[in-house]
């Protein structure tokens, strides 16, 4: 069976020094928090955006009509 490119860098990776493998270790977890947290931020966005639509504060338009609106935006789209 061919090791996976996964298994070649982990092979790679655990020849380094504790230290360097602590440091890395650290910023992998570090980057599935940002991921964590700018998914949170989208997911409150959206209920907010739910809960103003629900109050009656905004509006919503099909998405047909935003697809519309959006490539008339685009140069040298046509619309429709």
């Amino acid at each position: 069976m061919k090791p996976s490119s996964l298994d070649a860098i982990e092979a790679t990776l655990m020849q380094l020094p504790q230290a360097d493998r602590v440091h890395l270790a650290e910023r992998l977890l570090a980057s599935l928090d940002e991921e964590d947290e700018t998914l949170a931020g989208w997911v409150a966005e959206a209920e907010r955006r739910a809960d103003a639509h629900d109050r009656g504060e905004i509006g919503a338009i099909s998405i047909e009509d935003a697809m519309t609106r959006l490539r008339a935006d685009i140069p040298g789209q046509a619309a429709g």
